[in-house]
């Protein structure tokens, strides 16, 4: 297993429009195409107006073969074209789980 945790900074007082967005449109889509959301989360202290989710997938082919599907979807990029003027910045990386991660 590895989980991609991807990073987005979204322009200041705009949280709450990227989330109804990505609730409205978004989610739905990346669900039935990517599978294992493992959460979805905003900082609260740190680096703020900060959006962080994790997804899981079973190697780096099945997270390849899902990600392209998802970037073919039609309702995708209609959704893209919505949500990307509120994003500044994205940041992406790959995670493997130790042996001993209570997550594998």
């Amino acid at each position: 297993m590895i989980v991609d945790e991807r990073t987005y900074t979204i322009h200041i007082g705009k949280i709450p429009d990227y989330l109804k967005l990505y609730q409205a449109e978004g989610l739905e889509i990346q669900k039935k195409t990517l599978g294992n959301l493992i959460g979805y989360f905003v900082t609260v202290m740190g680096t703020l107006s900060t959006v962080v989710h994790l997804w899981a997938y079973d190697s780096m082919e099945d997270r390849a073969r899902r990600r392209a599907t998802l970037a073919a979807d039609p309702a995708w990029q209609a959704y893209l074209a919505k949500m990307q003027p509120l994003v500044t910045a994205m940041e992406n990386r790959i995670l493997a789980p130790t042996s001993f991660s209570p997550l594998r």
